[in-house]
């Protein structure tokens, strides 16, 4: 397992779909994740540090396990099959790691909230596209992409 960071949410410029941007601590190699609409809107919402009244749907996830006497540790990136990313989502409840199956994007967005470490499988990140798999100059223009796109830069698509 490798750990990951955020490094951005946006729109895929080619399908018009939100993706985030996932990158390993050395930022060598990235994770692009194509996600639904009101997951990274919700991912947004965390890097933005954007406050809200009511609980939106991860806020209630949240409200759950921690009243159920549950706490998550950690999320994992854990497979790609048919073009379909798992993700696991590890709790801790009752002296028992609990793993739940999720969509990464959500599990993404809880573990944000909560300030949990994201892993990603290596054999994810060996079938996903990495910079380093760039050529040159276009890993060059990339890199210089990540270093300077921040969540506001994609507001308003959301």
């Amino acid at each position: 397992m490798l750990k990951m960071k955020v490094k951005a949410v946006g729109i895929e410029q080619e399908s018009g779909v939100p993706i985030v941007i996932l990158t390993d601590e050395a930022e060598k190699g990235v994770l692009p994740l194509l996600i639904g609409y009101s997951e990274a809107r919700s991912i947004s919402m965390v890097l933005d540090n954007v406050e809200v009244s009511r609980p939106l749907t991860h806020d209630l996830a949240i409200s759950f396990i921690e009243i159920l006497g549950g706490k998550v540790k950690r999320i994992e990136i854990t497979d790609l099959i048919d073009d379909t990313y798992y993700a696991k989502i590890y709790i801790e409840a009752d002296g028992k790691v609990h793993e739940v199956d999720a969509r990464p994007s959500d599990a993404i967005a809880l573990a944000l909230r909560l300030n949990v470490d994201i892993f990603a499988d290596e054999k994810v990140l060996n079938t996903s596209i990495k910079t380093e798999m760039l050529v040159d100059k276009e890993m060059e223009d990339f890199r210089k992409f990540l270093d300077e796109v921040s969540p506001e830069d994609f507001k308003k698509y959301y």
